[in-house]
């Protein structure tokens, strides 16, 4: 990430709203992501998270250091995940599904929200030259653009992804195609990162997902 805006032309001063609202969206997007799953854990029962004071939304508590100077480093990077308790759950397999996936449907909903605020607002700040203009130009970007990569790519079912908790959540225990993921997901992840097929579906359904986000609000035109 930061290595692609210091050669691209940018003046230091769009650089640095950039790079703000870059951050600022990360620290929003993650810490909305990891309150969802410990929230919805908490609901079911379970009071890890709060004895762990992750039910809060202070970015501080969910924020992994070295994850998050990847993401601003490399554009690629982690959150601390929640640590949840399932023996309290009364129903196991719906409810560990629900929380599986409450922080990828909580990234769905920001992007869908930012979506309409861009829809409306962006062509109306997107050439002004006022720092503050520009800064909200990219923090609205990266609100929309980041929160739809984090509910795209946590879906894939593959360990330690969302996806992959929904996916061993409503399967047999002692699954061994579950097993084979939880052993070598790293590695196969790591695989479908660098493989050109994932970034053109990747972007296949990101398109579709703007697609349908402004069909929506252009409803209201």
């Amino acid at each position: 990430m930061l290595y692609q805006i210091i050669g691209s032309g940018l003046s230091f001063l769009e650089i640095l709203a950039l790079m703000l609202g870059y951050m600022l969206a990360l620290l929003f997007s993650f810490s909305l992501h990891e309150f969802a799953h410990a929230f919805t854990s908490i609901k079911f029962g379970d009071p890890t998270p709060r004895l762990m004071g992750r039910l809060t939304l202070n970015p501080l508590k969910h924020i992994d250091p070295v994850g998050f100077l990847c993401l601003i480093f490399f554009g690629f990077g982690w959150a601390k995940p929640v640590a949840i308790n399932p023996i309290f759950y009364k129903h196991y397999k719906r409810d560990m599904s629900i929380v599986s996936l409450a922080g990828v449907f909580m990234n769905l909903i920001l992007a869908f929200v930012f979506s309409g605020v861009w829809f409306f607002v962006g062509s109306k700040i997107i050439a002004q030259t006022n720092m503050f203009m520009v800064f909200l130009k990219y923090f609205l970007y990266f609100m929309l653009s980041l929160n739809l990569s984090l509910f795209v790519f946590n879906l894939i079912p593959i360990y330690p992804l969302d996806g992959f908790n929904f996916l061993k959540a409503i399967t047999p225990a002692g699954n061994k195609f579950i097993t084979f993921l939880q052993k070598y997901g790293t590695i196969i992840l790591f695989v479908i990162l660098v493989t050109p097929l994932f970034d053109i579906a990747y972007n296949y359904v990101v398109n579709g997902l703007i697609w349908v986000f402004n069909s929506f609000w252009g409803l209201f035109l």
